[in-house]
């Protein structure tokens, strides 16, 4: 059987058509899988997110409970104690004079007023969306001021931060943990925490000036990979640099656009 020229020439374009008509499918179906790939990267990177949001406002706060507790105890218990002892004086001594016992007694119970509504905003588990990151981290510097174990600098070149507030709780959870590791195992006497908003990134130092890192800690250990994970749940960067005996510097390095 013999096929003329132009059967022949129907033949071959039939045949590059169907390839083609092959191979856009084959490219559709691989572009179906790798658009199915990227939701579901998506998908796990946003459950992730929440993960981590909710892990971090649990964190917050159980430690918000125990800071209330202490300062309950400490300064609110102090306070309602003296104004008790000024109150049983003015009820045995009912004359005018005891005026100024009852004007330093009201006074007293306005300052404690103040101190529970300024506590109770802590129980707000999104307070940072109050507050804010920078007063978050001041209050935070305050904490550890009371214990005076060191001299704590706080620099910023903002008073406000316009970022994610969920994100703002997230960063203030590694800064925390990092103002905590600092406490527990640097030894050191000054503690510097920096922060500095660029136009692109926000930028934070934590840097001491204590023994270093221990050669066995590394930089995978378990708690310093916790840290990683959650900067980059926020595409945030996250490095040290120590040196034995001389300090450590931590760098966060978020990016806002």
């Amino acid at each position: 059987m013999k096929f003329e020229g132009a059967e022949l020439l129907i033949i071959f374009s039939s045949l590059i058509i169907l390839m083609v008509l092959s191979m856009m499918v084959l490219i559709y179906v691989g572009f179906l899988r790798k658009k199915s790939q990227l939701i579901l990267q998506e998908q796990e990177k946003e459950l992730k997110f929440a993960q981590e949001l909710a892990l971090s406002q649990i964190e917050m706060r159980e430690q918000t409970l125990r800071y209330v507790g202490q300062e309950l105890h400490d300064d609110i218990g102090q306070k309602l104690s003296v104004a008790k002892l000024l109150n049983n004086k003015l009820s045995s001594q009912l004359q005018n004079g005891d005026r100024e016992f009852l004007r330093e007694i009201n006074e007293l119970l306005g300052e404690c007023i103040s101190d529970i509504r300024n506590l109770s905003k802590t129980f707000i588990s999104h307070h940072i969306e109050h507050v804010g990151l920078i007063e978050s981290i001041e209050r935070e510097v305050g904490r550890i001021r009371k214990l005076d174990f060191m001299e704590v600098n706080y620099i910023h070149n903002v008073k406000e931060i316009q970022i994610d507030p969920k994100h703002s709780l997230i960063l203030f959870r590694i800064i925390q943990e990092c103002l905590n590791n600092v406490l527990k195992h640097s030894r050191s006497k000054k503690l510097d925490i920096i922060l500095d908003d660029c136009t692109k990134t926000l930028e934070i130092s934590i840097i001491d000036q204590g023994i270093g890192l221990p050669e066995t800690t590394g930089k995978g250990g378990s708690g310093l990979s916790n840290i990683t994970n959650r900067a980059n749940v926020i595409n945030a960067s996250f490095s040290i640099d120590s040196v034995k005996d001389k300090g450590t510097e931590v760098k966060i390095v978020y990016p806002k656009n």
